[in-house]
C-alpha cells in the first residue's frame, strides 16, 4: 500500500522514510497535490535478504539437526489438530 507524502516533509523524515521503506512500505511523493515520484523497495535488496535468510536458516538445520528418529508426517499431521 502507498501512503502520499508531501516533499517537503519528504525531506525533512527522509531517514525514517528510508526506514520504512527497507521493512516494505511504500510511498508517494507529491508536490502541491500532484504526484511526482514513487518511493518503493529496491528489488536487489529483497533479493539479498531472502537469500542471507535461506542461508541463515540452512546453517541453523545444519547447527541442530533433527534427532531421536522423529516422524515428520506424524509431526505436521499433529500441528494441524
Amino acid at each position: 500500500m502507498k501512503t502520499e507524502i508531501g516533499a517537503y516533509e519528504a525531506k525533512t523524515k527522509l531517514p525514517e522514510l528510508l526506514r520504512q521503506v527497507k521493512a516494505g512500505k511504500r510511498f508517494t511523493i507529491t508536490n502541491r497535490g500532484e504526484a511526482i515520484a514513487d518511493l518503493v523497495p529496491n528489488e536487489r535488496a529483497k533479493g539479498k535478504d531472502k537469500a542471507a535468510m535461506i542461508e541463515k536458516f540452512q546453517t541453523f538445520l545444519r547447527e541442530n539437526p533433527v534427532r531421536g528418529g522423529a516422524d515428520i508426517k506424524a509431526l505436521i499431521v499433529e500441528g494441524r489438530s
